[in-house]
């Protein structure tokens, strides 16, 4: 039997709850879903590193392994687990009312079975509750008598100090009162859920619940009448409700009346509508103004979707800088010069990054960088980790200069920059000849998940292709610092 042959499952039940049209193509057009971006993947193992982590918590227990759809195997194999006394199951396999589910962790204490739900996030969330209690609602009608039920989530003040100690990594939340509370609303949803797929595809509109608490996976099939680019739902910033213009029936950015917009995003409708520009000469004088040389550009690429901190010191989540790219000019007119920093095996690489860093960097240097609270987060853990550095660093941050202010508050804009200050976007505009398109890593996440990837792979060939785009993706970041800084100082200079 396989899962389809089920009404519901674990996952098809939070499905349907966040949207009934989503469970129905599940069940009945499948093949109309997106296909499964590398951030997903990467989250997804996330999720399983996390979940074997947390089975440490009950060691020596028995796993009901997933092969082949093979359903019925599963619920037999746990069935025989649970009679022959075993103490611990992990992923164990039930179905009660023709629902399907796998416990991430089911043990026995003395007061009977306690049901353990995994979550990778580092606080609960509404959603889990719902999680965990169609398991409870399905194990209790086989019969087995659960008398706790538990959330285990990651503990984000739990500091790494040689091997990952699972009982300080996680925290575990008794939910029995609450999961206890939601039977009835588990039950009634199954009806809805159980009337629905039995009939028509159901007529639901987008809105808010196609991102929350998930992203679907049929947005592509959804959505598929808003316009590629310059639709309603780009428009940027705080103000006016893309939601709420599109039910009124607005779907282009050029139709959104600029009567009911804040400044900004009537700023990104009105340029687009005309396809104008707004360059502020003074303010982009004051601000090169502010600058001086010798004149260099800081980027740092950080791991931050990491819940299982990989170096001492650290935090789960903690974004931790593992690569840097430095282009800097010594003096007006000078040459471009390079330094980059990419650590070439999975040791920490932290002292070796900030020592590096520390030498090129002059104290009497003007440092640039793009959202540079970003920098100065990353700088400040530095002297937390190395105190030796403490001066040096506090002297680079005194130094540190921001650019993207100037794009943010819409003192430079251009209607193709489509409300957006970020790097990616400005740089095409104001530069041409240059852009991310076409690079193997084009962002933070691949750039973090990349990383990972060459901790972990053991192929030589591997591990160099992506140090390499690792590279030329950072590259480019402080790159494209000092093109469009070279840009607009031609604005000022018309002054």
């Amino acid at each position: 039997m396989s899962e389809e042959s089920f009404y519901l499952s674990k996952s098809l039940f939070i499905r349907g709850l966040q949207c009934h049209k989503s469970l129905y193509l599940h069940k009945y057009y499948p093949e109309l879903k997106d296909e499964v971006t590398e951030s997903q993947e990467a989250i997804f193992q996330i999720g399983y590193e996390v979940g074997d982590y947390a089975k440490s918590l009950f060691p020596g227990g028995t796993e009901i392994v997933y092969e082949d759809n093979n359903y019925d195997e599963q619920l037999e194999l746990t069935r025989a687990e649970i009679e022959k006394g075993t103490a611990t199951i992990y992923e164990a396999a039930f179905s009660y009312d023709n629902i399907f589910i796998k416990a991430d962790i089911l043990h026995k204490g003395n007061d009977g079975w306690e049901l353990y739900e995994v979550k990778s996030a580092s606080d609960i969330h509404e959603h889990y509750y719902n999680d965990i209690s169609i398991q409870y609602y399905v194990i209790k009608g086989c019969g087995i008598p659960v008398t706790k039920a538990f959330i285990v989530y990651i503990n984000d003040q739990y500091v790494r100090n040689g091997e990952i100690e699972p009982r300080k990594l996680f925290t575990i939340a008794d939910v029995t009162a609450a999961i206890e509370q939601k039977q009835g609303f588990v039950k009634d949803e199954i009806e809805k859920m159980r009337t629905m797929l039995s009939g028509e595809l159901p007529v639901r509109d987008i809105g808010e619940h196609c991102s929350n608490p998930y992203e679907c996976d049929f947005s592509g099939h959804c959505w598929k009448h808003i316009p590629k680019e310059y639709s309603v739902f780009d428009l940027k910033g705080n103000g006016a409700n893309k939601y709420d213009l599109y039910r009124q029936g607005v779907l282009h950015l050029k139709d959104i009346p600029l009567d009911i917009l804040p400044y900004g995003q009537r700023i990104q409708v009105e340029m687009f509508i005309k396809k104008e520009s707004i360059i502020d000469r003074t303010k982009i004088k004051e601000f090169l103004d502010s600058l001086w040389y010798p004149m260099y550009f800081l980027d740092f690429e950080t791991l931050f979707m990491v819940p299982i901190p990989l170096f001492n010191g650290t935090n789960p989540y903690q974004k931790v800088a593992f690569q840097y790219s430095l282009h800097y000019i010594e003096k007006e007119g000078g040459e471009l010069k390079h330094h980059e920093f990419l650590p070439s095996n999975g040791n920490d690489p932290r002292e070796q990054l900030i020592k590096k860093l520390m030498n090129e960097i002059p104290d009497n240097a003007c440092v640039l960088a793009w959202n540079k609270s970003f920098e100065e987060g990353r700088l400040k853990e530095f002297k937390q980790w190395f105190p030796a550095y403490r001066e040096k660093i506090d002297i680079i941050i005194n130094n540190m200069r921001d650019p993207m202010p100037l794009f943010r508050s819409k003192d430079i804009y251009h209607w193709q920059m489509n409300g957006s200050s970020s790097l990616k976007d400005v740089l095409p505009v104001l530069v041409p000849e240059m852009s991310y398109y076409g690079l193997e890593i084009s962002n933070g996440g691949m750039a973090a998940n990349a990383y990972i990837e060459i901790i972990q792979t053991k192929d030589a060939n591997k591990k160099e292709k992506i140090r390499k785009a690792l590279l030329e993706y950072c590259r480019l970041d402080t790159l494209a610092m000092v093109k469009i800084l070279a840009a607009i100082s031609i604005y000022s200079c018309e002054l």
